[in-house]
């Protein structure tokens, strides 16, 4: 049964359709729009099909909290509707004696924010990967794997069974009042509420709302290979570095997904379109969209050493592959497959600094996603909570 409160979603990514599902099922007339044809086809459908277990956020953090609730909630609901998941556990490992500092901090960390996880010597390293370099490392028993996809299909029935609909092919190009929102193929619809989950698109869906978003949208593709299949052997579950905690990017990793093919990635390169998961995909309006904003210019000023690393290995496989095998130097040279890329919508103050934790702008009816990046899906479950109380 639906009711006379109509929300209006936009976006059926994992944490729009989550969304939309925790208005449902308290008794909203729900309508998500979304201009794929198919749901989850952007950040939700190109990652690295992770639960994440809320190791590295800081302590307090709406991600250390979410990631925490989310990985069981997640977990669970997976099993509950049958869906492919797995509790495979992860190391994260110093190959050098400089990083054992930033592991034990590491471990710290995990301990404050209640994540199940222990330091374990190099032999017991190998215990679990037998192919691994480390001088120590850290295991974490809570990280999973699942289809996200599957997961969003899910959510999507859930949102259909409640009363509501997903529109595909409806891209947003105005909105009026609260929550009147206009599409491009000329359907209107008329809510109560509108709730912004556009991702990538996020800061302009908020703009055509009235609002003016304290960010922008700046997007970073993640490039991913797979190793052969005759390699896969050489990866038993998740192998990850020590990450670089300057920076909200864990670091080029491996991880065997739930198809049992092992993927290796990601890099990070400034994309030059919000859909650019090619060098070759080039918008102009993205790239002057994003050249106004003073963030970006100070951001690279910030970090252009990093950006100009990252650009090589994403222009070299043989460099990707060397950041590979400071994991596992036993991968041959011929154990890379080109695989999709993501894209990520990071969202930067005009400071130049990046917002590192989930982000919402409020106005009267309407709330604003504005920074999801992971580990959104593991805690999309929880953002949705959290979003209907913003709702009020």
């Amino acid at each position: 049964m639906t009711g006379d409160r109509h929300a209006v979603v936009v976006g059926a990514g994992i944490v729009g359709l989550a969304t939309g599902r925790a208005l449902a099922v308290r008794g909203w007339r729900v309508t998500v729009l979304e201009k794929e044809s198919r749901a989850a086809d952007h950040q939700t459908g190109n990652n690295s099909g992770v639960i994440h277990s809320g190791l590295y956020y800081a302590p307090g953090s709406r991600k250390a909290t979410l990631a925490v609730q989310g990985a069981a909630s997640m977990r669970d609901f997976a099993r509950e509707r049958g869906l492919p998941v797995e509790v495979c556990g992860k190391l994260v490992v110093a190959t050098d004696s400089g990083q054992l500092p930033a592991l034990h901090a590491l471990a710290d960390r995990g301990a404050v924010n209640g994540v199940p996880c222990r330091l374990i010597t190099p032999a017991e390293a190998r215990e679990y990967e037998p192919h691994v370099r480390a001088v120590g490392a850290l295991r974490v028993e809570t990280t999973g794997i699942v289809d996200y996809r599957a997961v969003c299909e899910a959510l999507r029935t859930d949102i259909v069974a409640a009363g509501g609909e997903v529109k595909f092919g409806a891209e947003v190009v105005a909105v009026e009042g609260r929550a009147t929102v206009a599409t491009r193929s000329g359907v209107v619809v008329r809510g109560d509420i509108l709730v912004n989950c556009a991702g990538l698109h996020s800061d302009r869906i908020a703009r055509l709302a009235g609002a003016r978003p304290a960010v922008r949208i700046l997007p970073f593709r993640g490039e991913y290979f797979e190793l052969a299949p005759q390699y896969r052997s050489l990866v038993r579950g998740l192998i990850y570095p020590v990450p670089d905690p300057s920076l909200p990017f864990l670091g080029v990793h491996l991880t065997r997904m739930i198809d049992g093919s092992v993927h290796a990635g990601p890099n990070a390169v400034l994309a030059l379109a919000r859909e650019g998961y090619r060098w070759r995909t080039v918008n102009a309006r993205d790239l002057a969209d994003a050249a106004a904003w003073p963030g970006l210019w100070r951001l690279g000023r910030r970090y252009w050493r990093t950006g100009v690393a990252e650009v090589a290995r994403s222009v070299s496989q043989r460099r990707f592959l060397a950041s590979l095998r400071e994991l596992v130097p036993d991968l041959p040279d011929d154990s890379l497959v080109p695989a999709h890329a993501g894209v990520r919508a990071q969202a930067v103050h005009r400071s130049g600094a990046m917002v590192d934790d989930f982000y919402y702008e409020r106005r009267p009816g309407q709330v604003h996603v504005l920074n999801a990046p992971s580990p959104a899906a593991t805690a999309a479950l929880g953002i949705a909570e959290e979003i209907v109380a913003q709702v009020g």
